[in-house]
């Protein structure tokens, strides 16, 4: 899979969003029917996002929609007009409130059958996103379904209102936290999402964060999102891109630590070692596993090509 480590949402009616999103620092765009759309306007952000798929350059970008929630009267069109129209333009679909297997099941199914009747070459990903207490619940079995899921994404706002949490900023996503409970207060819910996305295999991505204009407040909530185990992080506006970038892409120190590493390792594995002293620390495997994941990152951003220049 690509590099996720921002996702910027635009809505799916505002057309120069679009253009302007494409022009961006985003890896990921995602094209949002649901919650930025008004309910008046959903017919009308599904033609605008299918002429904009169709007209845009996207260049590199991986370009995602997040369709309607499966309770809807929306979602089954979503999927059928856009995916029949400009499904080749589409990586994944974003799955919103999935709260059982049957709902990924039922996009599957749905996703099967556009691509046999429209020829389609490329399999078209799901990304669940979790934000129910029902879809935390079942959230080990969600990212074991099917064949086509790549990511877990941790819904904030949804999620609150769902276990009833207080809300302590106007936009609900992330913001305040601190002043109310010591400690991150979505410890355990992003967690649980991590470890199931890493058991099996996929992306897991956090939540916006709600003040687009509070860069102190992003990078705390995008860096301890990075020290759980996410993979990256949704954007609601493209100025907070370079702070979701820089987070979630590795450091040259973090970089040097994981060279350090994997050279050492190679030279015991050599001599047949098992745990190696690096720096006076003991490395083991499980460290090197970690190395060798950062340094590949770093090799597919194009890190590591540009360190050495630097240092030339």
């Amino acid at each position: 899979m690509k590099t996720q480590r921002s996702v910027l949402s635009v809505p799916g009616h505002v057309q120069k969003m679009h253009i302007k999103a494409a022009e961006s620092a985003a890896d990921v765009i995602m094209l949002d029917l649901e919650d930025s759309v008004p309910q008046e306007a959903k017919e009308a952000a599904r033609r605008q996002v299918l002429d904009s798929l169709q007209t845009i350059d996207w260049r590199n970008k991986t370009v995602t929609l997040r369709i309607n929630s499966l309770d809807t009267s929306f979602a089954y069109r979503d999927l059928l007009e856009i995916v029949e129209g400009a499904g080749e333009k589409v990586q994944a679909i974003v799955v919103p409130k999935v709260n059982h297997p049957g709902d990924i099941y039922f996009v599957e199914r749905m996703l099967d059958g556009i691509e046999q009747a429209r020829k389609l070459s490329d399999r078209i990903g799901i990304e669940a996103s979790i934000e129910t207490a029902a879809g935390m619940a079942e959230v080990m079995a969600i990212a074991g379904t099917g064949q086509r899921v790549r990511s877990l994404i941790f819904g904030i706002a949804d999620y609150s209102a769902s276990v009833g949490a207080r809300l302590v900023s106007i936009s609900g996503h992330g913001e305040n936290e601190a002043d109310i409970y010591p400690g991150h207060r979505w410890h355990f819910a992003l967690s649980r999402m991590v470890m199931a996305a890493k058991a099996n295999d996929l992306l897991a991505i956090d939540a916006p964060y709600g003040n687009f204009k509070d860069n102190e407040g992003l990078q705390r909530s995008a860096a301890m999102a990075s020290a759980l185990g996410c993979d990256g992080k949704w954007a609601i506006h493209p100025n907070q891109l370079e702070t979701i970038n820089q987070v979630f892409s590795p450091s040259p120190e973090d970089i040097e630590r994981a060279i350090t590493i994997l050279k050492a390792a190679q030279a015991a594995n050599q001599q047949s070692r098992g745990a190696i002293a690096v720096e006076g620390r003991m490395v083991d495997l499980a460290t090197v596993r970690l190395a060798q994941r950062l340094h590949d990152q770093a090799c597919h951003l194009g890190l590591t090509e540009k360190q050495q220049k630097t240092k030339a």
